[in-house]
């Protein structure tokens, strides 16, 4: 969990806030890594009260409506999100390694070769090897990052008082929306959906496994906060200008001034590690969403059985995001982006809406429906997310 929802778009959002406001936010890290593990955790509840992975609830519950809404939303959210990862690992990579003389052919070409790559080794090795190289990863993403933190440290003090005393500073007028990107930025989006998959490939079945479950993702959701965290303490300590994977280098650059050629190395290896463990992430899970979604929703009377990573709908569209948003490395996305941005702004507080109401009735999952902190958890996620949401599509 930690390893996918941790990516360019979060690390750079992270250390721009911290440029532009300080450790005084670090407070934000903690509230949007809380706000993302009450959802994951009542969806996770769900499935093991219930046996159904949330999108089966809905169907079973809600009809066949939903998810046709929902697979169009994931193609779009697919495509941009697949390119924007290959573009980030390629740019990434290009700066580690650069043998290129164009930045922008070293981007399409580290870009396809780490899709390729990503794609090469979910088909090979299945859910086993996808763990372990998900470990390696977030071993190489955690060592790096948090080491240039403490060498970048600002001290004890500072850092307690952003952590214990919610405060937003002006910066221009532009603190509170910086602030409420951090919030928003910790961890993942749709891929939260991807848990109830991955527990199952676990062999987690039943009531007694939500106490493990817990554990999983208070020390995924732990993991995350503390990314955020270094992240917000190393772009509060230089000046960086940039966005999206590119910030990630040109953060690099500059902390090889700091630090040394070596230092700055060794972070864009831990954003390496980041944002290929996201690729590889997204690559095994979401086709899940997909073949769910066509099991459940397309095609009729197939709602008895479970999601079969050998089933064409699976490896189908596994192959189709690893290869169809090639395309994006080549071409500029600005106004479909800032589509795919409204539309999606809706998915968070959906979620927790959704979690609100199917968690919430004793006849679907019995003693493990929401108790009154998980409702008013959610509630306080649905109308943070809702006001993005709100704002975004205004």
């Amino acid at each position: 969990m930690a390893a996918t929802g941790v990516g360019a778009g979060d690390l750079a959002t992270a250390s721009f806030a911290g440029s532009h406001l300080g450790v005084a936010v670090l407070w934000a890290v903690v509230i949007g890594g809380f706000l993302k593990f009450v959802l994951t955790e009542g969806l996770a509840r769900w499935q093991l009260a219930t046996g159904q992975t949330l999108l089966e609830g809905i169907a079973h519950r809600m009809g066949f409506l939903p998810g046709l809404l929902f697979l169009p939303y994931l193609l779009l959210w697919s495509f941009f999100v697949s390119s924007a990862l290959m573009s980030a690992c390629g740019v990434t990579l290009h700066a580690l390694i650069p043998v290129f003389t164009d930045a922008a052919d070293g981007k399409i070409a580290f870009g396809i070769l780490c899709s390729l790559a990503g794609l090469g080794l979910v088909r090979a090795g299945g859910f086993r090897l996808f763990e372990i190289v998900m470990n390696v990863c977030i071993s190489i993403m955690f060592v790096t990052v948090i080491m240039t933190a403490l060498l970048l440290w600002p001290g004890t003090g500072p850092v307690l008082q952003g952590l214990l005393i919610p405060t937003v500073p002006d910066a221009g007028g532009s603190g509170w929306i910086w602030t409420v990107a951090l919030i928003g930025g910790v961890g993942g989006t749709l891929t939260i959906l991807c848990y109830g998959y991955w527990i199952r490939e676990k062999g987690r079945f039943g009531p007694g496994e939500i106490r493990n479950c817990r554990i999983d993702l208070g020390v995924s959701y732990t993991m995350t906060v503390l990314f955020g965290l270094a992240m917000v303490i190393i772009g509060s300590t230089i000046e960086i200008e940039g966005r999206g994977a590119g910030l990630l280098v040109a953060l690099g650059e500059s902390l090889g001034r700091e630090l040394g050629p070596v230092g700055g190395w060794l972070f864009l290896l831990g954003a390496f590690g980041a944002v290929f463990s996201s690729l590889l992430g997204v690559w095994q899970s979401v086709p899940y969403l997909f073949a769910d979604t066509v099991r459940l929703f397309v095609r009729s009377g197939a709602r008895a059985s479970s999601v079969d990573t050998s089933a064409p709908s699976y490896r189908l569209y596994m192959i189709a995001i690893a290869i169809i948003p090639m395309t994006g490395l080549f071409m500029s996305f600005r106004e479909i982006q800032k589509l795919y941005a409204v539309v999606g702004a809706g998915f968070m507080p959906l979620l927790a809406i959704l979690l609100l109401v199917m968690n919430g009735r004793r006849a679907w999952v019995g003693e493990f429906r929401n108790r009154w902190p998980a409702t008013l958890s959610l509630l306080a996620t649905a109308v943070f997310f809702g006001s993005i949401a709100w704002n975004t599509w205004l």
